[in-house]
């Protein structure tokens, strides 16, 4: 199976530029609901079976998360995510399970705390850790996430497992390959990064600690699959990265 470990998907855009695309004074777009076949069609044109979905951070989305990965059960699986200052932020982390989300996005840099906060992530981690679930860090060449950051929180978790997207491209990537040898729970994934990165990660962690990832709409599915069939020319490494070690995350049985 070719299983893709992080894409974002949205279904209110808001007023952001960034995320409607429109110019200066122009106004947005009319409010649509997200069609899934947009991620669908490029999934399918590039060979991916299944997909994680989670919300962009400008905006919590995970009624919306969980409605899509319960439409296609067999093509997506959810990440939802929660502000870990909020007040109800565990309540919320145990709805998601509940509604068969399998794991946590966290987000720190637009969410307003540092990574190496104990007294903010710590609980956040027990609880995924109390209902089996991963945590993803946005990690992309950020102060507030950096790897040596999250190793800091993560090591006292063992019993969740934490990706780190991005392998914190640009210039924490040795960082996060360091983090990753380091701790056995601890995953790299692959979405922004450089060809030279993956190849890096690749000689210095072996195949089982890496993930595909495209970041799709930022990245397209078979550009993604194209990066990592140059950096891992070997069959088998490369069927773990690209499916057989998040297949193993989400207890997933060809």
């Amino acid at each position: 199976m070719i299983i893709d470990a992080y894409n974002t998907t949205q279904d209110v855009r808001g007023r952001s530029d960034y995320l409607t695309g429109v110019r200066k004074g122009e106004a947005p777009p009319p409010y649509t609901p997200f069609e899934p076949r947009r991620i669908l069609d490029r999934m399918d044109a590039a060979g991916v079976d299944m997909a994680m979905v989670c919300s962009l951070a400008q905006r919590i989305e995970n009624d919306f998360i969980s409605s899509l990965v319960a439409t296609h059960p067999d093509r997506f699986f959810g990440f939802g995510q929660v502000l870990p200052q909020a007040d109800d932020a565990l309540e919320e982390i145990d709805r998601m399970a509940d509604a068969g989300l399998v794991g946590l996005k966290l987000h720190p840099s637009l969410h307003g705390y540092h990574v190496a906060d104990h007294g903010l992530l710590d609980p956040l981690f027990e609880a995924c850790a109390r209902r089996g679930l991963m945590v993803l860090i946005n990690a992309l060449d950020d102060s507030f996430c950096a790897p040596l950051s999250i190793e800091e929180i993560a090591r006292d978790h063992p019993q969740v497992p934490t990706i780190i997207a991005h392998m914190g491209a640009v210039w924490n990537v040795p960082e996060a390959i360091i983090v990753a040898e380091r701790q056995p729970h601890v995953y790299l994934e692959t979405s922004a990064t450089l060809m030279s990165d993956v190849k890096r990660a690749y000689a210095r962690l072996g195949p089982e600690k890496i993930l595909l990832g495209s970041e799709w709409p930022g990245s397209d599915f078979d550009l993604e699959r194209m990066k990592i069939a140059k950096a891992i020319p070997d069959d088998k490494d490369r069927a773990l990265v690209e499916g057989g070690n998040m297949a193993r995350l989400l207890g997933i049985t060809e």
